[in-house]
């Protein structure tokens, strides 16, 4: 018999999964006592029984060699109206979207709304509503806020369409059939807030507005309830080993690394097993277990399977899901990098390629709240300061491994200082009838900017600083690459606002607006001058393409680029200056539609300005 490729890690999740669950009960202390190395174990099972073999060949997903991508959001809760922090994760993951079908992959992007759990069932009786028109009416108001916000998903999933509860019919059915689900009884504290089960080390002690002695999530800060009622177990704590060698095997599987590391802390501890299903009694509004009409799947569990029903679970999954990366906020950590890859195992499911988590955002130092009245309302911001302009400072200011600080000041310096002033500055000086009456794409010169000589003597006109605005400009690509692979946005977006200052730099060293266009050399000096700025705008352009479009498109289009040739594998920056042809030169430029970013007014008053922190000190402007 073939032996496993150990490079398969998809193939050595789905083979584990389908064999333990196969053999059901009596191979669980196998999982349990897991510790050899994790391929060398399932090489082990070469010559276990060759039905097991050939079901987990029929049922594991096929290596496909295109290139795919599926980025998810967490489904955002419907309890109430999305908040700035709800379009982080959506732009997040609609970064990386864009920025993979750049690179040429095939890529899914998913969002959607949560809409069941006993949360859920409390709000609408509040408001007075049905579950499902209430759902329906807050599920919207996402939608609204993603298609104003220019949010490109290819799939809206809600937990209330038949094609979830299907998924979440068959994947309960898959856990309960392989012997991980069993009927039980839980007693311990549960947070309605969080959908969370809670063991006591989690619990503190606090006082409720009335000065009334509760317990508390010790994490979340929301209250807890004592439970105690009979339903459905999972067992989690069979898959504790196997979580932690698939972290320390694979150190990107949950990134940053400081989240990364919170997990393995986490599986220090034991891993209980998990309460999966509520009587009906205490929730109606969820999908029943099947088979069992007085309980009520858990909602995390229903949750989490939304990104299987989008690629198609249980049908035609395996060509996405073998691609599957979750966006998530640092405070859904545990159900996406605990719960979650344990659910995969047991079903004999590969698991998520990574996780990406981002940390929160505070609104003037205070956590958003609706007691305090500080909630961001995305879309009136997005109206006020433009969509690409809320794009831009979420995205350029957004640390995932540490909480972001809103207000409207800092907005306002940040777009004012790098789109409008630098960027649109940049683009305003290359294309002015002043310096390019002719509005054309300039041409080169190879003489008036030689590369640079061995021996380091470089002429009269050309400086070593553009020299090395042209090396930062030239391994923009690569750095902005490494950036988003890890999830580092914000520092691709500053290695870009660096490379303009440079090109802004370039520009006011050699002031072309100086030169004296009836003489020949100064007329190739100043056309060269133009060439590379506009080259190097063109590159701006091209990589904003992922995190302000609009802004991108306006860009790309004043330059004459056309759609065809805005992609990642043609960037091909200063062709002339490494001897190549460029398709550019002597081309007109596009149409004037204005400047490229219009300049923001603070308002009069002095409200919601604060004092500079030491991270705000450190933006500089272009």
């Amino acid at each position: 018999m073939k032996s496993l490729n150990p490079s398969r890690l998809t193939l050595h999740y789905s083979v584990l999964g389908i064999l333990t669950g196969t053999m059901k009960l009596a191979n669980i202390s196998f999982i349990r006592n897991f510790t050899g190395s994790f391929y060398g174990s399932v090489l082990r099972f070469q010559n276990c029984d060759t039905e097991y073999l050939r079901l987990s060949r029929r049922l594991m997903c096929k290596y496909r060699k295109e290139a795919l991508y599926y980025v998810t959001t967490p489904i955002f809760y419907v309890n109430a109206a999305p908040h700035i922090g709800h379009l982080y994760s959506a732009l997040t993951a609609d970064c990386l979207h864009r920025y993979k079908l750049m690179r040429g992959f095939r890529s899914k992007f998913s969002t959607g709304t949560d809409e069941h759990g006993l949360k859920i069932q409390q709000a609408a009786d509040v408001a007075g509503k049905e579950p499902l028109v209430f759902c329906a009416e807050v599920s919207s108001k996402f939608q609204q806020l993603f298609q104003r916000c220019n949010i490109s998903y290819t799939d809206y999933i809600r937990t209330t369409e038949a094609r979830h509860r299907r998924a979440v019919e068959h994947f309960w059915t898959m856990l309960q059939n392989k012997g991980f689900i069993y009927k039980g009884s839980y007693e311990g504290w549960y947070s309605t807030q969080d959908e969370s089960f809670l063991t006591p080390s989690q619990v503190e002690d606090s006082t409720d507005c009335k000065g009334t002695s509760i317990k508390i999530s010790a994490e979340s800060g929301h209250k807890v309830e004592w439970m105690k009622e009979d339903n459905y177990m999972f067992r989690l704590s069979a898959f504790r080993s196997l979580l932690q060698q698939w972290l320390e095997e694979n150190p990107k599987a949950v990134q940053p690394e400081r989240f990364h590391r919170r997990v393995l802390q986490w599986l220090q501890d034991d891993l209980p097993d998990l309460s999966v299903s509520r009587q009906r009694s205490r929730l109606q509004w969820g999908i029943p277990v099947p088979g069992d009409a007085e309980q009520t799947i858990y909602v995390w569990l229903d949750a989490l399977v939304n990104y299987l029903t989008v690629a198609g679970y249980p049908e035609s999954h395996c060509e996405w899901w073998s691609a599957a990366h979750h966006v998530v906020g640092k405070d859904i950590l545990k159900f996406h990098a605990i719960y979650w890859p344990a659910f995969l195992l047991a079903a004999g499911l590969p698991l998520p390629k990574a996780i990406y988590v981002h940390s929160h955002w505070t609104v003037e130092g205070q956590k958003m709240s609706k007691s305090l009245g500080n909630v961001v309302d995305p879309v009136e911001r997005s109206e006020r300061f433009t969509v690409d302009g809320i794009r831009y400072f979420l995205l350029r200011q957004g640390v995932p491994d540490s909480d972001g600080d809103y207000y409207d000041d800092k907005i306002i310096k940040l777009l004012n200082n790098e789109l409008a002033g630098s960027l649109g500055g940049l683009l305003n000086r290359c294309t002015a009838l002043s310096l390019n009456p002719a509005q054309v794409y300039p041409s080169f010169c190879n003489t008036c900017f030689p590369r640079e000589p061995a021996g380091g003597s470089i002429g009269v006109k050309v400086m070593q600083e553009d020299y090395k605005m042209l090396e930062a400009v030239s391994s923009l690509p690569a750095v902005m690459e490494q950036h988003f692979e890890n999830l580092q946005i914000y520092k691709a977006l500053e290695a870009i606002a660096g490379c303009v200052r440079q090109t802004n730099g370039f520009m006011q060293r050699h002031a072309p607006w100086k030169l004296d266009r009836r003489d020949s050399q100064d007329q190739r000096w100043l056309d060269t001058i133009l060439h590379v700025s506009l080259e190097c705008l063109r590159i701006y352009g091209t990589l904003l393409q992922p995190v302000v479009p609009a802004t991108a498109e306006k860009l790309l289009s004043r330059l004459g680029v056309g759609p065809e040739e805005r992609s990642w594998e043609i960037l091909n920056f200063l062709a002339r200056y490494h001897g190549r042809e460029c398709p550019f030169e002597g081309r007109r430029l596009g149409p004037d539609t204005g400047v490229l970013f219009s300049r923001l007014d603070r308002p009069e008053t002095d409200q919601g300005k604060l004092k500079r922190t030491k991270k705000d000190r450190s933006l500089k402007p272009l």
